[in-house]
């Protein structure tokens, strides 16, 4: 007999890991919106519905964005079906775990923080970003492109996404080695310049300690800088944020924007590896690029979805939903819907609507350092472009072509490799 796909546990079945794509079209073929079985999460699959969740900030919570089922909300919302949950998330947002990062926080909290992170990532200072990045991309090709092979996420796109990013916010030269040393560790002694490394913290402790410290600096001491302009950002009422408010849209920015372009880069490095084909046309003709990155980015969503928790008794699609439900929205799943994307399961480097994918969201949360991913894993792609006659999958490594082996994120949030060993011919 046949197994049920739509049964199978999507937050701890090991299976979906390596391919959940069967089990997103089972669970839309049965309907774009279902309720599932383990943890009585809505799942979301189908592209209008996602857009339609995504757009209603009104109705959807952010709350549980990046936690979902897991603790869940603090207190029971049982019975509450056909009421209004506003005051209880108000009132318990700080019982859940990274209540205080932005894509958890809601209007007019998000609002205020989203426009001080925007006062960073100007067009201006992102252009300045993108300059730098052409030599930070060779830095790196030339120690990783040396010996004519070598694992790929490690040997440059860690590297290389980390360094674009201590560049974009300023981080002092003098700190960068110490500082991207320490991330690529993922244990960190207890501060830069601190002798005493018996002390560890995680990535995300340690980010905040060193930035609290150049925000400190600059208020005391302002100078002509990047890291001045993050200390002296304003809210759009002209205040000035908490030190800690500073922090966190900083470390936001670090953390997820480097892991997620790390996934990009590697799906694309996959599939030029893969499919030679495609390789050959995107070297021929370079302005298929920009495309061929949006495509990268609907086949493989770096990030798998996002979760809301419904205010309200609303509807998606033409399923009810009470109040206090939890709702995922699976941009992999929305990316690959027939109903919006012809052969969907087909990379397709000249698709038309490419840029119509979910990879980024859309509404108030929609990612922020779009731009940025954009430019650095067009940056990247040019630079190895240039630099190399051909790029293939190494087959000691991953098995020959149509057998191929890999290993992804173990995860249900992330969406990537866990090493891509590549093999190239230098020019």
């Amino acid at each position: 007999m046949t197994e049920d796909l739509t049964a199978v546990d999507f937050f701890r079945d090991s299976r979906l890991t390596d391919d959940p794509y069967p089990f997103y079209e089972a669970l839309r073929n049965k309907c774009p919106v279902a309720r599932e079985d383990h943890y009585g999460v809505t799942m979301v699959t189908g592209w209008q519905e996602a857009v339609d969740v995504y757009n209603d900030a009104e109705t959807f919570s952010s709350c549980i964005s990046v936690t979902g089922p897991f603790p869940g909300f603090p207190v029971s919302l049982e019975g509450l079906e056909d009421g209004d949950i506003t005051d209880l998330i108000v009132k318990h947002r700080d019982d859940i775990p990274f209540s205080d990062q932005l894509p958890t926080l809601d209007p007019p909290t998000h609002t205020d923080h989203r426009a001080l992170l925007m006062r960073l990532i100007t067009p201006k200072r992102l252009k300045e970003n993108e300059d730098a990045m052409w030599q930070l991309a060779d830095d790196n090709l030339d120690r990783f492109l040396a010996p004519g092979e070598g694992e790929f996420i490690k040997g440059f796109a860690g590297p290389f996404t980390l360094q674009v990013i201590a560049d974009l916010l300023g981080v002092p030269e003098g700190d960068r080695e110490e500082l991207l040393e320490r991330l690529a560790r993922g244990t960190h002694g207890s501060g830069l310049g601190n002798a005493d490394k018996t002390l560890t913290k995680t990535p995300l402790e340690y980010l905040y300690e060193v930035f609290a410290t150049y925000v400190e600096d600059r208020r005391a001491e302002p100078r002509d800088d990047v890291l001045t302009g993050l200390a002296t950002a304003t809210f759009p009422d002209g205040t000035l944020p908490e030190v800690g408010d500073v922090v966190r849209v900083a470390t936001n920015v670090f953390s997820a924007g480097q892991e997620t372009t790390v996934r990009l880069l590697s799906t694309a490095l996959k599939v030029l590896g893969d499919q030679p084909e495609i390789q050959a046309q995107v070297r021929e003709n370079r302005d298929l690029l920009g495309n061929f990155i949006e495509e990268c980015l609907r086949i493989e969503s770096p990030v798998k979805g996002d979760f809301r928790l419904s205010r309200v008794p609303t509807t998606i699609g033409d399923q009810p939903l009470g109040a206090g439900c939890t709702v995922m929205v699976i941009n992999g799943a929305a990316n690959r819907d027939p109903r919006r994307f012809e052969n969907p399961d087909t990379f397709d480097p000249e698709r038309k609507n490419a840029r119509q994918h979910l990879a980024f969201g859309r509404g108030i949360h929609s990612c922020p350092g779009a731009p940025l991913a954009r430019a650095e894993t067009r940056v990247g792609l040019e630079r190895l472009l240039d630099r190399t006659s051909d790029i293939r999958i190494s087959e000691r490594k991953h098995g020959p072509a149509g057998n191929r082996n890999y290993d992804y994120i173990p995860t249900y949030i992330l969406r990537g490799l866990t090493e891509l060993h590549l093999e190239f011919d230098v020019r």
